[in-house]
């Protein structure tokens, strides 16, 4: 199980030197950048891979609230401020937590356990993956909304731009994530990604060529670059 990749971003030196210091106190926590300003977290940000950033909201030049907008597919993101009415602001961006200054160890621990609730963020190496206890289902955000969607619903997931498109029997949603973002969720012995824009269900793919796979009415090409992957996956089933 590699550690969780955390990004600390605040313009006061000893408020991010508390923050690295409680997650100092957490061997599964990794911190792999710490930024005094917005601008240079956003640079680290664009090349470097972040699950967690913990981010101040009153920064010179560029505020959080506003850095956070201006973010494609941001990772997880508890705010920190001295400031108690950016609350509201805060969450209606999908913020994990809400951490008042100063910052108490257990109150941050609270937040820690909100993190760790809100998505399966515990990644493992491929050489070590194992579903055995992955979750049964999963969260979507869609029309401002959380959707709890059971994986055996799923028949296929599909990208479009900076959006993806789940759908199930019942229903289709529309969340703002990236598909690679989404793959990191499911179990991979469940679901198949069969091109840089499609995840299909295993368990309901009806037939399969070499260039297609069917699941319903609906005909999904395997892309090149998954072709081989694909028909060993499918061949093995």
């Amino acid at each position: 199980m590699r550690s969780i990749r955390c990004m600390v971003v605040d313009d006061e030196p000893l408020a991010r030197q508390i923050i690295e210091k409680y997650l100092g106190k957490l061997p599964e926590f990794e911190i792999v950048a710490s930024c005094a300003s917005a601008v240079e977290a956003f640079q680290i940000i664009s090349q470097t891979e972040i699950d967690v950033m913990f981010l101040d909201i009153n920064m010179p030049e560029l505020s959080g609230i506003d850095f956070l907008r201006n973010i494609k597919n941001p990772p997880k993101v508890i705010l920190t401020t001295a400031y108690r009415e950016y609350a509201l602001e805060g969450f209606e961006l999908d913020v994990v937590d809400y951490l008042l200054k100063p910052i108490r160890f257990e109150r941050f621990l609270k937040a820690i356990d909100k993190l760790k609730s809100s998505v399966h963020i515990y990644k493992v190496q491929p050489e070590q993956q194992t579903y055995d206890h992955a979750p049964e289902y999963i969260n979507i955000k869609a029309d401002r909304k959380i959707y709890k969607i059971g994986l055996h619903d799923i028949l296929y997931i599909e990208s479009e731009g900076d959006y993806i498109k789940l759908t199930t029997p019942s229903k289709i949603l529309l969340s703002k994530q990236t598909i690679g973002n989404m793959e990191k969720e499911l179990p991979g012995d469940r679901f198949i990604r069969i091109h840089r824009s499609t995840i299909v269900a295993l368990d309901k793919i009806e037939s399969f060529d070499a260039t297609m796979i069917e699941i319903g009415k609906r005909q999904f090409p395997i892309g090149r670059n998954y072709s081989e992957k694909v028909s060993e996956i499918l061949n093995r089933q």
